[in-house]
């Protein structure tokens, strides 16, 4: 079972996602806040695999809780959930280590899906936020690609290939699948990368490969 905490101020809002989580019965909602201080102290508690959360919330927002939540329960993946879509939060959130970013006006089933990716240790940005940040990296910033580029290089091949499919979005056991690895392995590769190249999470791993031109954006 997937075990979620969601955080959000409203009471109607988290009573419907809550029925749209748990169409998946693979997903449980294992507890819920009303504000970003009783969603950092609930995660301590329950230590769930996923915390969605609201960006605005009393007490504390959503993207501090994030950061809360990042530094005192590493395992917890984070996700924000809202209805603000300004690149501000977006970058915000994603510094924050936020491993998937969700619109309250999206398709319910993108909900499912990107709490289902990030627990099983992926990205997943909803497709409005994922234009936003991929039309940012192909805005011809010449500069910033030479410099991923570089920062890459440093890769042995293996890691570039393990660090291409984490930006297009792969799981550990689908990146296993296509290279021919043990989840394991791949787990350990994903870990070095992010070491190596100081970066908090898939999130960024996934920015700086598309920079990097490992991948290639959609249309």
């Amino acid at each position: 079972m997937i075990r979620v905490l969601l955080a959000d101020d409203e009471a109607m809002i988290r009573a419907g996602v809550r029925a749209i989580l748990e169409t998946d019965e693979h997903i449980e909602v294992v507890a819920e806040a009303a504000d970003g201080r009783e969603a950092v102290e609930t995660t301590r508690s329950h230590r769930p695999d996923v915390a969605l959360l609201d960006i605005r919330m009393p007490r504390l927002d959503g993207l501090s809780a994030a950061a809360e939540i990042r530094r005192e329960v590493p395992d917890t993946a984070v996700v924000i959930l809202t209805t603000f879509d300004e690149d501000a939060y977006i970058s915000r959130a994603l510094s924050e280590g936020a491993a998937g970013f969700l619109l309250k006006a999206g398709d319910p089933r993108e909900l499912v899906a990107g709490v289902r990716a990030v627990a099983d240790g992926a990205a997943y940005l909803a497709p409005r936020v994922a234009r936003h940040v991929i039309d940012e990296l192909s805005g011809g910033r010449m500069s910033r690609g030479a410099e991923a580029r570089a920062r890459t290089a440093e890769l042995t091949a293996r890691e570039q290939d393990v660090l291409a499919l984490v930006g297009a979005g792969l799981s550990n056991a689908e990146i296993a699948g296509r290279l021919y690895l043990v989840e394991g392995t791949v787990k350990s590769y994903v870990s070095a990368i992010l070491n190596r190249l100081g970066l908090r999470n898939r999130v960024q791993a996934a920015i700086l490969a598309y920079e990097a031109g490992l991948v290639e954006a959609e249309g």
